[in-house]
């Protein structure tokens, strides 16, 4: 006899389930906000309210139209992290890359994203929320968007960002390390 899809999905969901659990702690957990002993639970509407508690922007691109909230972790620090880059509407990021591998999933908006030592729009590519993609160590890349964009970045720290030397840049966005 065959068995119905509703149970055959069930016995691979529940050690799936187990799995996350263990491997990402914050899963399973029960607080309600970021700094209650290391518990985090947020709905969307959460999500989108979020705001930094950090004054230090660690791994993120320095633009004033990004907010970076600290999820888990600390990005200054050795250690798993995860952070929210909360972007707003017609931001354009420059080059730069980050000394720690990271992985990414869009939450909501649509994000442009590419791989180069330069911005260039005609590379990007359109990410709409539920994409994921990767920021290799030291791989240089950027990102613009048309609307406000959350993006989830999950990477092993310590992190930072090391921005393109470009002539038509400032010189604070050349270089900076934490």
């Amino acid at each position: 006899m065959l068995t119905p899809p509703h149970k055959r999905r069930a016995t691979w969901l529940s050690p799936m389930i187990a799995l996350l659990s263990l491997v990402f702690p914050s899963l399973s957990a029960s607080a309600q906000s970021p700094s209650s002993a290391g518990q985090l639970r947020l709905n969307p509407a959460e999500v989108k309210a979020a705001h930094s508690r950090l004054p230090s922007q660690t791994g993120s691109s320095r633009n004033p139209l990004v907010q970076e909230v600290v999820l888990r972790g600390d990005p200054s620090q050795k250690g798993l992290y995860t952070i929210l880059l909360k972007v707003g509407p017609h931001a354009r990021i420059a080059a730069h890359s980050h000394p720690d591998d990271r992985i990414a999933t869009v939450i909501s908006g649509t994000w442009y994203f590419g791989y180069g030592s330069k911005f260039d729009a005609g590379k990007v590519k359109r990410l709409p929320a539920g994409s994921v993609y990767a920021e290799p160590a030291h791989a240089n890349h950027f990102a613009m968007t048309h609307g406000p964009v959350i993006v989830e970045i999950t990477g092993y720290g310590p992190s930072g960002v090391s921005f393109v030397k470009s002539p038509h840049a400032p010189p604070h966005m050349n270089k900076h390390r934490m």
